[in-house]
């Protein structure tokens, strides 16, 4: 069996999510108690006790969501489980900092620390109420970005997560990305929604964010991941650190392609099992409709971990 190990992306965040593997595993708190040190706050009590709007925002989410899931993959680690026995780590926009962290490529300290900048770079790059993202459901690829560019109207509407066969995620200014509502509803889409975020990622819009994370991954060293990174913006392997660099600062404003990815690894790549470490199970969902023979399974509480391990 050939396995994937992947991380979740913002909006699988929950309050209380890894506590537990914190509790089971000293390992796991030691993950949650250097992201406090790097970040020079207590982040584990924002995301073990506080509320779900604060834990929402951008800045706190993306550090958050990272810390849970490595937190599980040291809790795999105790148990024997490591990155290693993986052919590929991929991850879902933040998540692909969560796997690189995996792999070695990044520190975990250094990993918060760009993940809080990432955050609120993001945030920063365009004024609240500028900016929109929406969920086009039941439209394939290509239709939905004919839809982002029929929307556009001289202004920015792009496709910015290919999720799945039937997912596409568009962002942009928020009157295109309203008419592209419109534009999907009369194509078919089952479902066109705009989404509860707070900034349009992943389009030409971040622009100002990309230039933060020039800068700041420049200050940090990378070394070669334990295994390939199936890279968001590439949609195939890469090992080199300072290619794996420079598509963290692509990655800011252009397309996850996540889609794509688990297609390769479930065709050339060779991937028969992907395991979502982290929480929640969205990765799981959308594999299971990207690449139907494979087999998938979510790591995020103890006793997760320990059948993982014990099947092993």
């Amino acid at each position: 069996m050939s396995r994937a190990f992947v991380f979740p992306g913002q909006g699988a965040q929950t309050v209380g999510m890894g506590r537990d593997l914190a509790e089971a595993y000293p390992a796991a708190r030691a993950v949650f108690e250097e992201v406090d040190e790097a970040l020079g706050e207590k982040l584990s009590a924002l995301i073990w006790e506080g509320s779900a709007e604060d834990l929402t925002l951008t800045a706190n989410a993306q550090p958050a969501l990272m810390a849970t899931s490595i937190a599980a993959m040291r809790a795999l680690e105790a148990e024997g489980v490591t990155v290693g026995q993986a052919a590929y780590v991929a991850g879902h926009s933040l998540g692909e900092y969560s796997a690189l962290c995996a792999a070695g490529t990044l520190g975990l300290s250094d990993t918060a620390r760009l993940l809080r900048i990432r955050g609120m770079a993001m945030q920063e790059a365009v004024p609240v109420g500028i900016g929109a993202m929406a969920a086009l459901l039941g439209l394939d690829f290509r239709t939905a970005v004919a839809v982002a560019e029929e929307a556009a109207q001289g202004e920015i509407c792009q496709a910015a997560n290919d999720n799945d066969p039937g997912q596409v995620v568009v962002s942009g200014h928020r009157p295109a990305v309203e008419r592209a509502v419109e534009i999907a509803r009369e194509k078919g889409a089952k479902r066109a929604i705009l989404l509860p975020v707070s900034a349009p990622f992943h389009c030409a819009l971040m622009q100002p964010a990309a230039e933060r994370m020039a800068e700041a991954l420049a200050g940090v060293t990378f070394t070669a991941p334990a295994v390939p990174l199936v890279a968001n913006v590439l949609a195939g392997p890469v090992t080199d650190p300072d290619e794996i660099r420079a598509l963290l600062v692509r990655q800011v404003t252009g397309a996850v392609r996540w889609r794509e990815s688990v297609t390769w690894m479930a065709g050339p790549g060779g991937v028969t099992e992907f395991v979502e470490i982290g929480a929640g199970k969205a990765l799981s969902g959308m594999i299971r409709r990207i690449a139907k023979e494979a087999g998938t399974v979510a790591v995020n509480r103890p006793a997760d971990v320990a059948a993982f391990a014990a099947a092993q």
